[in-house]
């Protein structure tokens, strides 16, 4: 795998050095090297006392080759992540093979189904195949989940449409572990490998989607219905799972609205409802809603609140209440300390989250983001007596600056901490927590542009 890789690269590189001067305006080449050290004394969950806290670096390391020709399109992108460290400094091969963060991030093809006349007038109608990044509105559903260092992406076909600011795409994707002779079961937890839509451990089989999109004088609305299907499953008499034929669907759908209010606000909404099965076999009724507002004060400052509630299951209940997020982009949303629907279990009681954030802008160059949360249960917190505690999860303040020194170098570093409570202790499960956790960071971001 890792030879064809470099060999692939070389050939893309090698083809689009020796081009003539007329094929190269159609090629592309460039790169992003980002390093990110951290300090966690608690991030993701809180640590039990006693415990201490962990330091290291990571690094993304990326190269990127696209080409742009008559009705056709074509990108790939390698990356490879690792901890600094992770490997031998004088061994030729990987120390740990399960360690081995070299892969194909993205490889895809598009080629427009309408030809040149017809897009000049600002027409799209295309096929995008291969494996890609899925990227819709803010990120809350489907999103290209940029901050880990590895990053997400689909192996998927996408038909794509637009015309006078109106988009609609159509998206399907179907998995299978290897090639077979007969059947099509899927295990949806590959060998040495987590899968995970934000933690609940199994890749789905098949997915379909529909998105429609508008643009509008103030911002854009948009819909979007996602169908995941998951393999279905039965226990033996040891209690171990046995893959059987057929699927458990779910289908999460709502609209999404972004719009400016006069010379100074700018609101952000969106609401999805989740129905069908989940992944084992019960029956789903979910729903999430989220609204935000930014005030700009002036050309520096901006400040406004949000709130944002994700359904949970009450304790004893039949049903599945557990809204997941599916495959947006968490870290955006529910505080940059990941406590919350980032694979940290926090159990299936779902989130009410009321923050406020600020922005101070002093220039292009400069910013600092601030936010401040307020997390609680959305069913009610109980122990194993049925003892009802508080809903309370405790607050986060988040603290992110962010310096582009030119338009292909920025650095951005982060201080957040939690004030944690006894109830967030106990929906996931750490015993004698310290009630404060701090995570801080700062990340390096290069992308030189070799050749465009």
């Amino acid at each position: 795998m890792r030879k064809a890789v470099y060999l692939l690269l070389l050939g893309i590189t090698a083809a689009g050095l020796l081009a003539p001067v007329r094929t190269m305006a159609q090629f592309s080449l460039s790169g992003q090297l980002r390093t990110r050290t951290e300090l966690l004394d608690g991030q993701g969950t809180m640590l039990s006392k006693g415990e201490k806290p962990a330091f290291f670096t990571s690094q993304r390391t990326r190269l990127n080759a696209g080409y742009k020709g008559y009705r056709t399109q074509f990108f790939v992108a390698v990356q490879d992540v690792r901890v600094w460290g992770q490997d031998a400094s004088t061994n030729n091969r990987i120390t740990n093979s399960s360690l081995n963060g070299l892969m194909l991030h993205e490889a895809w093809g598009e080629i427009s189904l309408l030809d040149t006349n017809r897009t000049k007038l600002g027409k799209e109608f295309a096929l995008k195949i291969g494996r890609q990044e899925l990227l819709y509105d803010d990120s809350r559903v489907l999103g290209n989940l940029d901050w880990l260092q590895q990053a997400r992406r689909h192996d998927a076909a996408l038909i794509k449409y637009g015309f006078n600011g109106f988009t609609a795409h159509l998206g399907v994707a179907y998995n299978q572990n290897r090639e077979l002779k007969t059947g099509t079961l899927y295990d949806g937890v590959p060998v040495g490998y987590p899968a995970g839509t934000n933690g609940i451990g199994t890749m789905y089989k098949s997915l379909q989607f529909l998105y429609l999109g508008k643009k509008l004088k103030q911002g854009n609305a948009s819909f979007l219905i996602v169908k995941d299907d998951f393999q279905k499953y039965a226990l033996d008499t040891a209690g171990v799972k046995k893959l059987a034929g057929g699927v458990r669907s779910r289908v999460t759908f709502g609209p999404y609205l972004q719009t400016k209010i006069g010379k100074s606000w700018t609101l952000t909404a969106n609401a999805f409802y989740q129905a069908g099965k989940d992944k084992d076999g019960a029956s789903l009724r979910a729903y999430m809603y989220s609204v935000r507002g930014m005030y700009a004060m002036n050309r520096v400052f901006s400040i406004g609140p949000g709130f944002d509630y994700t359904s949970g299951t009450a304790t004893g209940s039949a049903k599945n209440h557990t809204f997941d997020p599916l495959y947006g982009t968490p870290h955006k949303f529910w505080g940059q300390m990941d406590y919350f629907y980032a694979a940290n279990g926090f159990g299936k009681g779902g989130l009410s989250d009321l923050y406020i954030n600020t922005t101070i802008k002093t220039s292009d160059k400069f910013s600092i983001n601030t936010d401040l949360h307020h997390f609680a249960s959305a069913a009610a917190v109980r122990v194993a007596d049925n003892q009802k505690l508080s809903s309370g999860f405790g607050e986060e303040l988040d603290i992110i600056a962010s310096y582009n020194l030119t338009k292909n170098i920025s650095f951005q570093g982060g201080y957040c901490t939690f004030f944690s409570t006894n109830s967030l202790a106990q929906v996931k499960g750490v015993k004698n927590p310290q009630k404060v956790s701090n995570w801080a960071y700062l990340m390096i971001n290069i992308k030189p542009e070799f050749l465009k």
